[in-house]
């Protein structure tokens, strides 16, 4: 059974520096056995982090709908995992306000990192919580899942405009404000006619990364991870789609020499 001074360990033998912005992904299953459970592997990134930013997703898109459409962040589930359950609901945790997409964080400017999310009309929009990681040299940690998970590429699909990713009208929802006022705000998700899940086709560039050295696979108690550079996921991305904007949908294999 790993402790939290292993997992701290391991934290540290992967680059991450303590006052680093750090998003994760997380599989609680894929790390094993850990003394204390999953609130051992939280004290070990929140202990570590303590002079930067820590961020999980707090996602309610499997929740949310036209029917149930009230987002209360103070009670909303997170449908992500139980390490982003944990997380939203410790002392010193700020949840952001975005009906489906939102993330919790926890550290340096952690509030002013979460604001203005109720004014977002897409899942992942620019200049919301996703686009601040470039902002922030952010690095992201897929912890027991892979790139069908990072969520970040979704913005960069909406940075690049990439078409046929959006419903084609907005979904009402209402958002629980901080004094308990609602705020209505009409909301585009996630939507492409050939593909249920469009996440599931960002693997395709995992080898992109890895070739561009802004992703590195690393290890957390059993599970194995990747640590990605924000921006180098950007930019890689960016390249490789700058040969066919939709080839991650319209391709069944990515051409090696678009990102070499």
């Amino acid at each position: 059974m790993y402790t939290k001074q292993e997992l701290k360990n391991m934290i540290k033998e992967m680059g991450i520096e303590s006052t680093d912005t750090l998003f994760i992904h997380s599989s609680m299953k894929a790390i094993g056995e850990v003394v204390g459970g999953a609130d051992t592997v939280l004290d070990s990134f929140m202990e570590y982090l303590e002079n930067g930013l820590l961020i999980l997703p707090t996602h309610t898109w499997a929740n949310m709908s036209e029917s149930h459409n009230v987002y209360d962040p103070k009670k909303e589930p997170s449908c992500v995992g139980v390490l982003t359950n944990l997380f939203m609901k410790r002392e010193g945790v700020v949840r952001s306000l975005h009906p489906t997409h939102s993330v919790a964080a926890y550290g340096k400017d952690n509030i002013e990192y979460i604001k203005g999310e109720e004014e977002i009309t897409t899942p992942c929009g620019i200049g919301g919580c996703y686009d601040r990681l470039r902002e922030r040299n952010a690095k992201i940690l897929l912890l027991g899942v892979n790139h069908s998970r990072n969520t970040f590429i979704h913005c960069v699909e909406e940075i690049l405009q990439v078409p046929e990713r959006f419903t084609e009208k907005p979904v009402l929802f209402k958002i629980v404000m901080p004094d308990g006022s609602i705020k209505e705000s009409m909301v585009y998700r996630h939507y492409n006619r050939t593909t249920a899940h469009i996440s599931e086709t960002y693997t395709k560039l995992e080898q992109a990364f890895y070739d561009n050295n802004v992703a590195k696979k690393v290890k957390f108690g059993d599970a194995t991870c990747i640590l990605c550079d924000a921006n180098g996921i950007f930019e890689v991305t960016k390249k490789v789609l700058s040969h066919q904007i939709n080839c991650l949908i319209e391709l069944e294999e990515i051409p090696r020499e678009w990102w070499i």
